[in-house]
């Protein structure tokens, strides 16, 4: 058994104001477990994406998160939760005022590859992206794969 309390899991830098990857404070094999803390604009995932394997669930306490689907936008409320099987597409913004506060479980927990997709303002679409560390070390970046474009820093 592994018991943590959540406010003790340092916060990691991304999208969202609080990110707390959960699974590696209780040592899960098998599942992924995130904690999010969203302000407006904030958002669950670096871009547009899907996970090659890996099924998703989120839980949303409080707020509402509206996720971007191939199918449309879906808004999910506090107390609602909402899943996506392997390969589907999605990105979940806090779009309201409210502070949003989620939880994310995912399966396998080592799900694959994930495939993400930004905007580019270079390239003028959404091209393939890649996460790395600003030359300054200070933040992570999205990389556009077809130029090497800057679209987004998330100190």
């Amino acid at each position: 058994m592994e018991r943590q309390r959540i406010d003790d899991v340092e916060s990691r830098m991304g999208p969202a104001t609080v990110r707390r990857l959960l699974s590696r404070a209780l040592g899960t094999t098998d599942v992924a477990v995130n904690y999010y803390e969203l302000e407006h604009g904030d958002s669950l995932g670096f871009g547009y994406h899907r996970h090659e394997d890996q099924e998703e669930v989120f839980y949303v306490q409080q707020g509402t998160v509206t996720f971007e689907t191939a199918e449309g936008d879906v808004a999910v409320e506090a107390g609602e939760v909402i899943r996506f099987a392997p390969g589907e597409w999605q990105r979940g913004t806090n779009e309201g005022e409210e502070r949003v506060v989620a939880l994310a479980l995912g399966a396998p927990k080592d799900g694959g590859e994930t495939e993400m997709v930004r905007d580019c303002p270079d390239c003028g679409e959404r091209t393939h992206q890649t996460v790395d560390w600003a030359d300054d070390g200070e933040a992570l970046v999205t990389l556009c794969d077809e130029c090497g474009a800057t679209t987004g820093r998330f100190d």
